[in-house]
């Protein structure tokens, strides 16, 4: 039994170490950089100054309530499309394999490359979506020019290219209820909402906890698809906080961008952590 323990732990160490070089590593580093002044040749020790100064940046605040902002806004909107997809591709339907396919397709693509497709699909002026609107005679907005519209805008793009995931998950979810419950609300009367109300949307709920801490973390740690479609604007009215670190680096401040890296690490595990205590919690109450 000892030598079968001794060869089992074996197997694990070139995963063991592969994970310590390519993460543990370099999340301890970047703890040690950000309190430094540093750059590609020598570093030095400033302590918590780093700190301060991100949190003295005057486009801080907007950046967190942005952030708050796009990560809830996109993580209810793939919850809710996510789930009434995955009940209508459980359906009887003949072509459900490839609308699954499609519904999924969007996952597959550069998240860079959706962001620059829409940002011409957008375009005020020569963009297909406002000129398809003006055909019906509607005037359409400037998505990304409008600061009240910008951040809003990427969401919902943000959305249209993750939704796949989320519904796959459902799809999951739902494929796992026993028939015999349906069966059941057939036979007692129940009509199509009686069985989601009662037994698709209680029975799920592992599912949606699931979409919903993937996609509330994923929404905090967004920046590509931002960056390709706005840069940040216009002004910081769809900055988050991964991109005011982004313009951190461009402006060779490495320290001060390295210590808002550990600040979005924090934040993200902040919210993280009690939140899939407060889901798991509520899931086994019912």
């Amino acid at each position: 039994m000892k030598y079968k323990s001794v060869y089992t732990y074996t197997l694990l160490i070139p995963a063991a170490i592969i994970y310590g070089v390519l993460f543990i590593l370099p999340t301890l580093l970047s703890f040690f950089f950000s309190f430094t002044r540093w750059d590609l040749r020598e570093w030095q020790w400033i302590g918590f100054e780093n700190f301060i100064m991100f949190f003295e940046e005057p486009s801080l605040m907007i950046g967190f309530q942005n952030t708050l902002i796009y990560a809830g806004l996109t993580m209810g909107l793939k919850v809710v499309f996510g789930l009434i997809f995955a009940v209508f591709l459980c359906s009887k339907l003949k072509t459900k394999s490839f609308l699954r396919a499609t519904v999924f397709f969007p996952t597959l693509v550069s998240t860079i490359a959706v962001g620059i497709t829409f940002s011409a699909l957008m375009h005020p002026s020569r963009g297909l979506i406002n000129e398809t609107l003006a055909m019906l005679g509607i005037n359409g907005p400037n998505w990304l020019g409008n600061p009240n519209l910008a951040l809003i805008s990427v969401a919902l793009v943000d959305v249209w290219k993750g939704v796949g995931i989320a519904t796959v998950i459902f799809i999951a979810g739902i494929m796992s209820i026993p028939k015999d419950y349906y069966e059941a609300a057939q036979i007692d009367g129940g009509n199509k909402f009686n069985e989601f109300w009662n037994i698709t949307l209680p029975l799920s709920r592992p599912a949606i906890n699931t979409v919903i801490i993937l996609a509330f973390i994923g929404g905090l740690r967004t920046f590509d698809l931002v960056w390709a479609m706005t840069g940040g604007g216009p002004g910081f009215s769809s900055d988050l906080i991964a991109s005011i670190i982004y313009k951190q680096y461009q402006g060779g401040f490495y320290g001060l961008s390295t210590a808002g890296n550990v600040i979005l690490f924090m934040l993200v595990a902040a919210i993280a952590f009690p939140l899939y205590m407060f889901l798991n919690r509520k899931e086994v109450d019912l």
